[in-house]
């Protein structure tokens, strides 16, 4: 009897699992209460939520400040490490920034246009500066030749200039400094609801976007972003708690931000996983992502929701894809982070809207699909056709991924995977394996609450390429009842 009511108490978590993930992107589509002002606006203080990644790697926090003058003020810590404790040097960069008109590109954001005035760099150790006048000694032009001379001592504080607009010097390309990102510029508002029980109502949260980092080094310096870095927080306006925000709004160029530290923890990707917000990729690409990885046989699945607008409402077509991926080694390129590769074996494809319905019908036959067969709201499987030309699937593949676990603030479980090549290819050999991460993901459903593939997201209101309508959850009530069932038989 015992044994019936634990098998009871499985089915329910089994039930409940898969509705906390589809909440939770309902609860995304629903924009979650988002604002986003045009022009926006920018006055104030913003800064880093935690230790970024960028390609490389590098490992940095930020603290921005714009005045309403249209000057601003930005700060930029380097770190030795990826838990931002160590720190390498520091950047200090004044300019001019002119918010001009809404991006036709990216929707929903405005794009700028930047001046700067001067960049000075504060190194924070003799190993920092030696290696920076290196650096710069050896790749830059006869202007910056002989910056630091040889054998020039470390002196804590001293601040040593490396671009200045009045004597047109300008030795930042060494450090691989490009502020293009101040070029695509979002700002967006929402409430959050107060934590402690006792309390009711909500705080403003606001959130800066600023363009992407091209993750080819050779390329950031002349990229235009298109897609968005990990937002920055309002120093006055962020979310609760967040120890790193009051410790980065504080810092300055000589005394750098040393984030708490934390402890490592290690690769658990067994479970289900959902996007936090709605995502934007370069090449103007919007997307919710929800994966499920069954560590038992090492195989995964995962939902691409894709949208034509920055808040993820008007859905544009849904991938679904599967596969193996194997054992994770600890990265030897980017510290903290687990290098693993992906298999991806069977795609199916649901368009849902009607330029996206012509586009795939118009596809070369045998390229994608059943040609001339695709409908809207109606999946149909690639697998057959070895992918699908028009939309960039190529099956089968393999993806050479890095990623990374840790927890939040509220000791809530986030996933980050690989960010992905900025022109669009694939990492599909070792060397394009990334350095950095996209936007991480949320655990929804532990390992224990994986549930089957007929209670997936991807039948929930769909149809199959018959026409017949798919399976969906079963409810709770059901589940009972077959335990009930099971108890009688014991």
């Amino acid at each position: 009897m015992v044994r019936c009511w634990w098998l009871a108490g499985l089915l329910v978590a089994c039930a409940a699992a898969e509705p906390r993930c589809r909440q939770q992107l309902r609860h995304l589509q629903d924009s979650a209460g988002i604002a986003a002002r045009l022009p926006p606006r920018l006055e104030g203080r913003w800064v880093s939520t935690g230790c970024e990644v960028r390609p490389g790697p590098e490992f940095l926090t930020r603290s921005y400040l714009f005045y309403s003058n249209r000057l601003f003020k930005a700060l930029q810590f380097y770190y030795w490490d990826p838990s931002c404790r160590d720190p390498s040097y520091s950047l200090v960069i004044k300019g001019k920034l002119r918010l001009r008109q809404a991006s036709w590109i990216t929707r929903g954001a405005t794009e700028a246009d930047y001046h700067l005035h001067k960049v000075g760099i504060v190194f924070h150790s003799p190993r920092a500066m030696r290696e920076v006048a290196s650096w710069i000694n050896q790749t830059s032009g006869e202007g910056c030749r002989g910056f630091l001379p040889p054998g020039r001592s470390w002196a804590p504080g001293a601040l040593y200039e490396v671009l200045s607009a009045k004597t047109e010097r300008d030795c930042t390309a060494a450090l691989g400094f490009a502020m293009h990102e101040l070029s695509l510029v979002r700002v967006e508002r929402h409430f959050q609801p107060l934590l402690q029980p006792q309390q009711s109502g909500s705080r403003l949260v606001e959130e800066l976007y600023l363009g992407d980092i091209h993750t080819d080094w050779g390329e950031r310096l002349h990229y235009r972003p298109t897609g968005y870095q990990r937002p920055m927080q309002s120093a006055l306006h962020h979310v609760h708690p967040c120890p790193a925000c009051g410790i980065i709004s504080r810092a300055d160029e000589h005394h750098p931000p040393i984030l708490p530290a934390r402890a490592a923890l290690p690769m658990q990707l067994s479970g289900s996983w959902v996007s936090t917000h709605c995502e934007v990729r370069p090449a103007v690409l919007f997307l919710t992502r929800y994966f499920t990885f069954h560590g038992n046989n090492h195989t995964w699945e995962g939902h691409y929701y894709h949208y034509s607008d920055p808040l993820c409402r008007q859905p544009t077509f849904t991938i679904y894809a599967s596969g193996h991926y194997t054992q994770g080694i600890p990265s030897s390129k980017v510290r903290g982070g687990t290098e693993l590769a992906f298999k991806v074996t069977q795609a199916r494809v649901t368009p849902m809207d009607q330029v996206t319905v012509v586009m795939l019908n118009s596809s070369e036959p045998g390229s994608c699909g059943l040609a001339g067969s695709w409908s809207a709201g109606v999946e149909q499987d690639i697998t057959p056709t070895k992918g699908c030309l028009a939309l960039g699937i190529k099956l089968p593949h393999t993806e050479y991924e890095l990623f990374k676990t840790e927890q939040d603030t509220q000791e809530r479980s986030l996933l980050y995977i690989g960010e992905r090549p900025t022109d669009g290819s694939s990492p599909d050999s070792p060397d394009k394996r990334p350095t950095s991460y996209q936007a991480p993901l949320i655990q929804c459903a532990a390992a224990s609450e994986e549930f089957s593939n007929y209670i997936s997201l991807k039948y929930v209101g769909r149809k199959d390429a018959n026409g017949i309508e798919a399976l969906k959850p079963l409810p709770v009530a059901f589940l009972l009842f077959i335990a009930l069932l099971f108890s009688r038989w014991d």
